[in-house]
């Protein structure tokens, strides 16, 4: 029984981490193609971000901290305000 628990909590946390790195890398490429290009697709750009995410620490920070930027920020605002956290995230 101890090691179903253990493992069950081993799954959950491996598995939150992927979720946030869904919303996260979605919500990114949504903003540039709202805040740059119409026609960007967005679901080949949240699965890239999202296994770089997964196979990276650093570009899963990065991410995060790019999402973190990009949150309350207008279009022009980020652009100016977030270029060094979401450099390589999205063109």
């Amino acid at each position: 029984m101890k090691k179903l628990i253990a493992l069950f909590g081993l799954v959950s946390m491996i598995g939150c981490g992927a979720i946030d790195n869904v919303i996260d890398c979605h919500k990114i490429c949504d903003r540039y193609r709202t805040c740059f290009d119409s026609s960007y697709d967005t679901g080949a750009c949240a699965d890239r971000c999202h296994d770089q995410s997964s196979a990276d620490p650093d570009y899963e920070n990065k991410a995060n901290r790019c999402e973190a930027c990009i949150d309350d920020r207008s279009c022009s605002a980020a652009t100016f305000n977030c270029a060094t956290e979401c450099g390589g995230i999205v063109p």
